[in-house]
């Protein structure tokens, strides 16, 4: 892979999964506990030995940029390996980035300085496992200008996603945005299934940077990849499908896009269950991230009745100290602090948060460094929660903001 450029998205305000974002751009939320959703997709760059990655921020990086500086300082520079922070620079025109594509138009020339002979792009909003380096192999085999990673989904879903038009060859001959009718193009992979796109791609260096510069010129362009650049090169260029293949090695295939609070929900939900759905524990795939200097997590009191300091199915990360409280199904991230009498259940607190005694929480996500008083009864009564200021998503669950 050392002929690879990987130009990892990470500048999008992340507007559907706010208030989580109000201070941070939404690759550097935590998810899972102790991670980063960046994390996973930079996770996934070294495991499939991409050593040279630029990131473009632009929405509140700072604690982004921090993560990286601190957590992922893993490459070697005199080995021609990094991991590059690139806030926006208008070193092509005054606009900050317009578009996914225009984020990387407005990078050409690190690029070029660069000289891949392929590049690789990505987004920072994604949970899944993925080995770049097979479809680098796919895109050379078949000869491709730009390869698009696909995933198979029922057509009943096809409406969420961008659809393919595939040929026999594997040659994607169409690309239909969110279809609404009931008769999507179906996979050529499978036939039962339509192949939406992932919005990862691989793209022949020369072709990319013709691409952006042609799209610069357009006054009608949104300047996005998948909705003006990948279309306009369809007829005049080789533009290749590759189907997914999970590292995660589960039943079915695992990719989530936590774009929103639900999907953001979900996804750390399906790490606690009895079978999780997505492995962390796989050490021939490490998920990655900065390590935090916490003393290891704490359960006090063990008495009879509702005073017991207990965990069940959850995630409890370093630094944690349940105390006297009762948590079932959730995630708890560092630094978190659970006082006597409290139920917790099927929720997720992030970094710093504090649960006062006789709280009673479900369904909940309670931001960064909230502290919930004592005696508070949230996601029980979605009128009540709303009426609190909370948020409450379309399938029921509550978020506290601050």
């Amino acid at each position: 892979m050392k002929n690879v450029l990987a130009i990892l998205l990470a500048g999008g305000a992340g507007e559907r999964l706010y208030p989580l974002t109000r201070d941070t751009a939404k690759p550097a939320v935590p998810f899972g506990g102790a991670y980063r959703i960046i994390d996973f997709t930079l996770s996934n760059c070294i495991n499939s030995d991409v050593r040279r990655i630029l990131i473009l921020t632009q929405y509140k990086s700072l604690e982004l940029a921090r993560h990286i500086r601190d957590g992922w300082r893993i490459l070697s520079p005199d080995l021609g390996e990094y991991i590059e922070v690139i806030p926006p620079m208008k070193r092509v025109h005054e606009d900050w980035y317009q578009g996914t594509a225009d984020a990387v138009f407005q990078n050409f020339q690190s690029i070029e300085a660069e000289s891949p002979e392929a590049t690789l792009i990505l987004s920072g909003d994604s949970i899944y496992k993925m080995d770049y380096g097979e479809m680098l192999a796919w895109h050379r085999t078949h000869h491709s200008d730009i390869t698009l990673a696909t995933i198979q989904v029922p057509p009943a879903e096809a409406g969420r996603f961008g659809v393919l038009d595939i040929a026999t060859d594997y040659q994607v001959t169409g690309f239909e945005e969110k279809p609404q009718h009931s008769r999507p193009a179906r996979s050529r992979f499978d036939a039962s299934m339509v192949s939406a796109s992932m919005g990862i791609y691989i793209f022949n260096t020369g072709v990319l940077l013709r691409a952006l510069h042609e799209d610069a010129q357009d006054p009608n362009s949104s300047h996005d990849f998948g909705k003006d650049v990948i279309p306009r090169l369809l007829e005049r260029c080789r533009v290749i499908a590759y189907d997914f293949r999970d590292i995660n090695a589960k039943q079915s295939r695992y990719w989530r896009d936590v774009g929103t609070l639900d999907a953001y929900y979900e996804a750390n939900m399906d790490l606690v269950s009895v079978t999780p759905e997505f492995n962390l524990y796989d050490q021939g795939w490490p998920i990655r991230t900065k390590a935090t200097q916490q003393p290891p997590a704490k359960f006090v009191f063990a008495q009879t009745g509702r005073r017991m300091g207990l965990a069940l199915d959850s995630i409890v990360s370093a630094g944690c100290i349940v105390s006297g409280g009762r948590v079932l199904h959730s995630v708890l991230s560092p630094g978190v602090r659970v006082h006597s009498y409290c139920e917790v259940e099927y929720s997720i607190l992030m970094p710093g948060v504090e649960i006062g005694r006789y709280s009673r929480i479900r369904r909940a996500i309670v931001n960064t460094g909230v502290k919930i008083p004592e005696l508070r009864s949230i996601g029980f009564d979605p009128e009540a929660d709303r009426a609190s200021g909370y948020t409450v998503t379309e399938l029921g669950v509550t978020v506290v903001g601050d």
